[in-house]
């Protein structure tokens, strides 16, 4: 690192738990986050201010005027342009050493896998159970940990499902997908703002943990959060032994997450 960088990073290098080693693995560091909304937002834009190195953003969305009361990445000046373009000019404005790459596009499943093989660590910052399912098979097949977080009126979830220890469960554990969800969209429902910051920030800083080796994940457990309330509640989450999408990678058997777990 050079100078400019030990002063940006300063408050970073001060914690034992991070220091220079744990600043350097974040420089080094390639996070995929998938959706440039609501989550995507202040997920990504924390991601570039703590210095990882490289950011895929993936959002094949234009930015809505309705938008702008939550994804905080977006401006009204760029109602229209694409939402993965849009974000990529905010995280470069927070921190020009960050590369940004910008895909404005809907990765089918032969894309995600490329995208995610590439990547350290996954955010799944989406909003619909297909892209989700695929997101999380294409990181059980590349063994790449994926930080998944959803929001929808004032409830919000988080999780960490991390393939590369082979006794944690994957989010097809936690929500098969051989059963019928309803996709709920903030459209229809609405959303309250500021969760969205509040889970977005949380899959940020799972995510750096996961990148530096430091501290304890999210992964088997849920975190759910009733933000009328603010009450969050944890509940362990086990390996289903009959999952079929990562039940060929260990021998273990699951606890399932109560119905009551936000669906989208």
């Amino acid at each position: 690192m050079d100078d400019s960088q030990l002063l940006r990073y300063s408050r970073h290098i001060l914690l034992d738990e991070i220091g220079i080693e744990g600043q350097q693995k974040l420089l080094a560091a390639h996070a995929l986050v998938i959706g440039a909304g609501g989550l995507g937002s202040p997920a990504a834009m924390y991601l570039a201010s703590a210095g990882v190195g490289h950011i895929t953003l993936v959002d094949d969305d234009t930015v809505d005027l309705t938008n702008l009361q939550r994804q905080i990445a977006h401006t009204t000046a760029r109602v229209g342009q694409p939402k993965a373009e849009s974000a990529r000019i905010t995280l470069q404005q927070i921190n020009p050493d960050s590369t940004v790459t910008a895909l404005a596009e809907r990765a089918d499943d032969a894309r995600l896998a490329q995208l995610v093989a590439a990547a350290d660590v996954v955010l799944d910052c989406t909003d619909n159970f297909a892209t989700r399912h695929a997101v999380n098979r294409a990181c059980v097949a590349a063994g790449k940990p994926l930080v998944s977080g959803a929001v929808i009126r004032f409830d919000g979830q988080i999780s960490v499902f991390d393939p590369r220890s082979g006794d944690q469960p994957c989010y097809s554990c936690l929500f098969p997908q051989d059963q019928k969800f309803e996709d709920v969209a903030c459209s229809t429902m609405g959303v309250f703002a500021p969760l969205v910051g509040v889970v977005g920030a949380m899959q940020a800083a799972e995510a750096l943990k996961l990148l530096m080796g430091v501290g304890r994940s999210l992964s088997g457990r849920l975190m759910m959060l009733d933000g009328l309330h603010m009450e969050w509640t944890s509940i362990g989450v086990g390996r289903n032994g009959a999952c079929p999408v990562c039940a060929d990678t260990a021998h273990a058997v699951s606890k399932r997450a109560p119905a009551s777990a936000i669906k989208a």
